[in-house]
This record gives structure tokens, sequence and C-alpha cells, in this order.
């Protein structure tokens, strides 16, 4: 079937069932997270913000750092490293957890602790996708890990719900720790000489490299820049939604639950569509996803109702991935393969290390406005960037298509030398 193509690929298929193991953990584990830092803070939004900034600060600071060890060392390795290190880190969490030992600066250092690790594994996982299926397939493959990762926010939270209400948060988290081990035998099983590596980058390969190559490249630039400012005002999901069924609507933590399950779902239909996309996308598909996306935040933000708010964010959900998948498939198929870690890097670097900055942001807006500012405000945010950004491309492409525009401007005047023979000449040769 067409749909699950790279899925033929050993390693990959390998990858994948691990991923949905792991990454399910890893989503009971955020529900778990944000409960336990709820509840030990009376509902506060600026702690919460406080915990997501945190955990996201490292891959500010250390993502262009992790692209260039994934350029320049075994990747397979790299990730067996950071997934152990992760699931150490949760264990020692929920043991925390379970003695009723758990203070809220510990969970501050746990999320330094696992963001500092991502900074390392996200670029790395996401280079390592077009190592074990090649160019071709990288599309569907990287739709399927959507696809995956979706499947896994729908099915995390729920159970995260569910136990949560029954066991606590302690032994969700032990969970998670656990459920890491599946990625690291999937990436231990896997044939090392199946993969299709590229030559890695001399030991003196500079992230400045990577800058440069992207600096020079305006198809490039705009999506990264996109991608910028709606992963700091609109892709604070983490933060917004908790906050949105605590305090707005009052509700348990099944309730929340069923608000990250939505998002997901919505996510997880627009990953299995994506799956048909054979080539790069157009910059103008990334451009209209990115509007499409910022329109239904802001709907989601004004919803009236915890119904309405569910439907809502299905359709978001979908945007969300939308926009994410035509922006990394616009980004890493048009990068040269030397240069596709360091410039994930800053893909992740602007995709989610800007995420602290947001989460500052709207958690103190959601302190002062409410729950729903959070949204409302990333969504229209969102949609002057898109708006911008369209503008910038159409400006761009009329660039293009007459690169002396100062002399075809004046060659279009209403200039009275225009109806002379002389005149005429002149813009016949323009």
């Amino acid at each position: 079937m067409q749909t699950f193509r790279s899925l033929a690929v050993r390693n990959f298929r390998l990858f994948t069932a691990g991923q949905v193991v792991s990454v399910a953990g890893t989503w009971m584990m955020v529900v778990a997270q944000d409960w336990l830092v709820l509840s030990l803070t009376d509902d506060s939004a600026t702690a919460l913000g406080t915990v997501t900034a945190l955990q996201f600060t490292p891959l500010l600071l250390l993502t262009l750092y992790g692209g260039r060890l994934a350029d320049r060392h075994d990747k397979r390795l790299l990730l067996t490293v950071a997934n152990t290190a992760s699931g150490l880190f949760a264990l020692l969490l929920g043991l925390l957890v379970l003695a009723d030992r758990a203070a809220l600066w510990q969970v501050y250092l746990f999320a330094l602790a696992l963001g500092t690790v991502n900074a390392l594994e996200i670029p790395t996982r996401m280079a390592f996708v077009s190592e074990m299926v090649g160019a071709e397939l990288l599309p569907n493959a990287s739709a399927l890990s959507a696809a995956y990762f979706n499947v896994a926010r729908v099915v995390g939270p729920a159970l995260a719900g569910l136990l949560i209400s029954r066991f606590g948060t302690g032994r969700v988290m032990t969970l998670n720790a656990l459920s890491y081990a599946a990625t690291v035998v999937a990436l231990r099983m896997m044939r090392p000489g199946e993969l299709l590596r590229a030559p890695r980058a001399a030991s003196r390969a500079r992230v400045v490299d990577g800058l440069r190559h992207v600096r020079g490249r305006p198809d490039l630039m705009l999506p990264l820049a996109l991608v910028a400012v709606i992963g700091v005002f609109g892709f604070n999901f983490q933060l917004t939604l908790p906050l949105l069924a605590k305090t707005e609507f009052h509700s348990d933590v099944q309730a929340f639950g069923l608000l990250t399950t939505a998002l997901a779902a919505g996510s997880l239909a627009a990953a299995f569509v994506t799956t048909a996309r054979r080539g790069r996308p157009t910059s103008r598909t990334v451009l209209l996803a990115a509007l499409g996306f910022g329109v239904l935040e802001t709907a989601t933000g004004l919803a009236p109702s915890y119904p309405a708010v569910v439907v809502l964010l299905v359709l978001t959900g979908f945007a969300t991935v939308w926009f994410a998948q035509a922006a990394n498939h616009r980004v890493q198929l048009g990068t040269d393969t030397e240069y596709r870690g360091r410039v994930m890097a800053l893909y992740t670097l602007v995709f989610q290390g800007s995420t602290p900055l947001g989460a500052l942001f709207v958690g103190r807006l959601s302190e002062e406005a409410g729950a729903r500012s959070g949204l409302y405000v990333g969504g229209l945010v969102s949609c002057v960037a898109a708006l911008a950004a369209l503008a910038a491309e159409r400006a761009r492409r009329r660039r293009v298509r007459c690169p002396c525009a100062h002399r075809c401007r004046r060659a279009h005047s209403p200039d009275p030398t225009r109806t002379s023979p002389e005149g005429l000449q002149s813009g016949l040769r323009h």
C-alpha cells in the first residue's frame, strides 16, 4: 500500500515500532508532569510556563551543536545514548513522586535535564530518517513519523487520564521510563549495513557552515522564519490546554486528556494525508497552511463551550501537522546532504527551541487575561505572520521575474518620453 511504502524498509519498520511505544509514554509523561505541577502550585500558569520554558531552553542553546554531532558521528549510537538517558531521568522523577518527596524544584530540574538530552536527540532523529529510507522515501517516512507521533499523542493522554485518576502521577512516570527501552531495543536490532549513510562531516565542520548554507537560500529562510514565529506564539498547546481544562472549564484530568486527544486526532489525520506527498512542497503550500492554522487556533480560543473547543481542536490539530510537515519537507528536501544534520538542528531550534520564549509569554498572558487568551492571541499572531510571509514571497517572485525592477518601474511609468520613438525603443530593449 502506497501510504505505508516506507515501512517496507526493515530498519525504519523497527524504528517506528519502538517510537510508537516510547512516544506514547512521553505523552503520558506530559500529562502527568503538567498535572503534578498544577497540583503542587494551586493551578499556577506561571509555574507551568516555567516548566515548559526549562524543558525547551536547552533546545534554544544547544540544538545547533546537537546537529553538528549528528553530522560527525554515528546517529544510531547517539540516539541509543539519548533515549537511555531520558529513561533514567524519567525513572528518577517517578520514584520521587511515588515516595511523596517530589518538590517543584525537582520537576524544574528534570525538565531542564530532559531538554538537554532532546537538544541532541531531536535533530539526530530527524536526520536519521533519511539515513534509514533514502531521499525518495523521505516524504512518506517523515509523514509516517508524524503519524506514529500522533497515534501516540492520541493513546498516551487518554491512557494517562485513566491511569492518573486511578494510580497517581508517579506510576505513570515510571511507565514512561520503561517505554524508552522500546526505542533502544529497536535501534540495536537494526542492520547497520542497510543504512544509507552519507559521508560524515570532517571534524573541523562547524555550526556556522550550516548557517551560511541556509543564509544563501531564500527558499529555506522563509519557512524557517515562519516556523520561528508560529513556534513562539502558536505552538503552546502543552501550556494552554491544561490551563483551559482546569481553569476555564473546571474539568478533571480525564477531560484534559480528551482535549489533548482531540488535537492529536486531527494531527493524525493530517499525517496520514501527507503520506501521499512525493516531492518537495511549494512555498505557497507552506504559507497557506500557516494561515489556516492561525485562523483555526484563533477560533478555538474564542469557542464558547467545551464541545466546541473539542471539535475545533481536531481541526487545529490537522492544520498544525499540515503546516509543520510542509515546512519540514520544504527545508529538508531542499538541503544538501552534508549539511542536513545542522540544518535540521536549526529547524528544531526555531520550531521547538523558541518555545521557552512563548511559554513565558503565554504563561504570563494567561495569568492576566485568562487561559483562552493564550490560544486566540497565538492564532492572531500566526495569521499576521502568514500574511506577511505571503507578501514577502510575492515580492521576491516579482524581483526574480524582473531583476532590474527599478528600471522596469521607470519603463512602465507614465513618462511622456515613452511616446517618442526613443522611449518606445528603450522599452523594447528592456
